[in-house]
């Protein structure tokens, strides 16, 4: 059977420039995708921009620019970071394209004829920087819960009623317990839903800049309900009966970040349980980073550019870091020593200097070839097995978005493999025991295959660099090469090795 995986980043706010928090999300998702893709998934791979909106409307008064021309310039810089951080995402939505507004009218159409929205009038406290509404038992001086001001806001508006869906909801996700990953994320929507939900103003007329409601040009739609239909817009609906549709919806996996995980959890499973359409597979809500121990933010000026990341430290060595340094889900502190710790401990002396030992070894004394192994011993058996043995562990955690765990797991074989050429010392045997020394060198060798093979969703053009280095052909590096299926060939002429993760000297 055809094995799919539908991942998305939620759509960014153009409201800004991309930083960490950006980078971060969709890498988790990058990895994600590649790793499914290894492992023989057809995958979609989605991520874009959310374009509509007040906030967006101010900050394009503010830059001088009608909101089209502003939301270009800005998507553009998601795009240009995709690039930049080489992510592998198969599709880039825009909440302004035009299958996009196709798509969020059909859902407000789905839900209307389903009796689930109604007229009415909103009042009450809004905060534009959040484009979310809030009771009066949420604010605090004036404050919505994230800091951002609010106001006070009357004017005619559609309804969701929400608040019959506090069952529905609490019903589902007792039927799916995996739906809101972590668990310490499922308890707090749980608490949010039994506490009451009250209905939701979907709809805006005291502003211009979104998808106006279908027959009534008065309103424009509520920004979440536009931009989580993003999802589905770009699985095919409206054509729910399409190829498209039914490959990739209901989505496997919705990554966010912990402050929007209220809108993926809560509204957007009832929107689609209203439109009669099936909510997704799981939301996970990742954790915020911090910035050497500090709150980030811009009144502070130490946001973290993923670009300067990139220049100070090197592209796979940000991407290893970003994913190794936390378990995935908590929040994280970005510090310069733990990062160079990270490149020059796991990276450079770890990794990196078991494959320049190896491979500078195999270049001088076995001819610079795949040496031909002879009879193996048990350490070559324990060390082959833990090897061969990885990628079943690396499932579990993928599958659990526990990007640190299979990080972990995979050092431990780096470990072993280290701990295994210093107690086999081919130095020594490639004086007493030639034959023997070739056949550490191969198991050594196959040990760095399937690491590089494995390690690919992370660091996908360092481990390249190593397989060429290997000698491992391009089409032998997807899971199905992993064991002896894709065991190397004695006598495979190897190019020069070439050191892939230098050390970090700072100053």
């Amino acid at each position: 059977m055809d094995q799919t995986f539908y991942i998305t980043t939620p759509i960014y706010y153009v409201n800004d420039k991309p930083h960490i928090g950006h980078a971060y999300t969709t890498l988790a998702c990058d990895a994600m995708a590649r790793f499914k893709r290894l492992d023989g998934y057809r995958v979609h791979f989605l991520t874009g921009t959310d374009e509509h909106g007040q906030k967006v409307e101010k900050a394009a008064a503010d830059a001088g620019l009608a909101p089209q021309d502003f939301t270009d310039q800005v998507s553009q810089n998601f795009r240009d970071l995709a690039v930049a951080m080489n992510f592998s995402n198969d599709d880039f939505i825009r909440t302004t394209e035009a299958r996009h507004v196709t798509a969020t009218q059909a859902i407000w159409r789905r839900l209307l004829a389903a009796g689930h929205i109604y007229l009415g009038k909103y009042a009450g406290w809004y905060s534009v920087r959040d484009e979310a509404f809030f009771t009066e038992n949420e604010i605090t001086d004036g404050k919505a819960p994230s800091g951002a001001p609010v106001e006070w806001v009357e004017e005619p508006s559609y309804f969701f009623d929400l608040s019959k869906w506090q069952e529905p909801l609490l019903e589902f996700y007792a039927a799916n317990p995996d739906f809101i990953r972590p668990e310490s994320r499922r308890n707090e929507v749980i608490s949010f839903v039994k506490g009451g939900l009250r209905d939701l103003s979907v709809s805006r007329t005291s502003f211009k800049w979104g998808i106006e409601v279908p027959d009534d040009d008065q309103h424009i739609m509520y920004v979440w309900l536009d931009a989580l239909t993003n999802y589905i817009t770009a699985a095919g609906f409206p054509e729910t009966d399409s190829e498209s549709y039914q490959t990739w919806w209901p989505a496997d996996l919705h990554m966010v970040g912990k402050d929007i995980l209220r809108f993926h959890a809560v509204y957007w499973p009832a929107f689609l349980m209203a439109a009669g359409l099936a909510p997704p597979k799981r939301v996970f809500a990742h954790g915020w980073w911090t910035n050497e121990g500090e709150k980030i933010s811009k009144s502070l000026g130490n946001v973290i550019d993923p670009y300067q990341l990139i220049e100070t430290y090197g592209l796979e060595q940000t991407r290893y870091f970003l994913l190794r340094e936390v378990p995935f889900g908590n929040d994280g502190d970005f510090s310069v020593r733990s990062m160079v710790h990270r490149m020059n401990g796991d990276l450079a002396n770890d990794l990196g200097n078991l494959a320049q030992r190896v491979l500078s070894f195999v270049a001088k004394h076995a001819g610079g070839a795949v040496p031909a192994p002879g009879d193996l011993t048990q350490p070559d058996h324990a060390m082959l097995a833990a090897a061969e043995g990885l990628l079943a562990r690396l499932r579990y955690h993928y599958d659990a978005q526990a990007f640190h765990r299979a990080l972990e797991e995979t050092w431990e074989v780096v470990g072993a493999a280290n701990r295994y050429v210093d107690e086999q010392a081919p130095w020594t045997l490639r004086k007493t025991d030639p034959a023997r020394m070739a056949t550490v060198l191969y198991t050594l060798m196959e040990t760095l295959r399937h690491l590089a093979i494995l390690t690919q969703p992370v660091m996908p053009t360092a481990m390249g660099q190593m397989l060429d280095q290997l000698g491992v052909d391009a089409v032998a590096r997807d899971f199905t090469a992993l064991g002896a299926a894709g065991a190397l060939a004695a006598g495979t002429a190897l190019p020069a090795p070439a050191g892939i993760f230098p050390r970090f000297v700072e100053g």
